[in-house]
């Protein structure tokens, strides 16, 4: 991906999919770095006893992935004004999430695009991210 000057925002504008692996070491580091202590995302053993097949990832995990696919795209002086994400289907570790997007509405430099994420199993995430470009940096 990355930024390019001029970047277009058209209603209908696909992103290009963004593939993230999901390993057990982003699962531990995102719910640590996130403070999210709970037992379900870094302790198999405990995540099995409470119904889940192995640990899973926390929505700050997946919110951050989210923005990132967003500043991946429109370059890293885009700001994020909203991310509205719901949670689906849970990232396991061995997982790929393949995030995807479209443009759905332009408002002169601020953009809203639906987001989805899917692995394997279905939909990890579905939501809306709004987002404004740099003057100068639209087209």
């Amino acid at each position: 991906m990355g930024s390019e000057a001029g970047a277009v925002l058209r209603v209908g504008a696909e992103l290009p999919p963004l593939e993230v692996p999901v390993t057990r070491t982003l699962i531990v580091a995102g719910a640590i770095a996130s403070r999210d202590y709970q037992d379900v995302h870094h302790d198999a053993e405990l995540a099995r006893q409470k119904g889940s097949p192995d640990v899973f990832m926390n929505i700050l995990t997946t919110n951050g992935l989210v923005g990132r696919y967003i500043t991946d795209h429109f370059g890293p002086a885009a700001v994020l004004r909203k991310v509205a994400i719901r949670l689906g289907v849970p990232n396991h570790p061995g997982d790929t999430m393949v995030l995807t997007g479209r443009i759905e509405e332009v408002d002169g430099d601020t953009a809203t695009v639906r987001v989805v994420g899917a692995n394997g199993s279905g939909r990890h995430v579905t939501g809306t991210v709004t987002v404004t470009l740099p003057a100068g940096d639209v087209s």
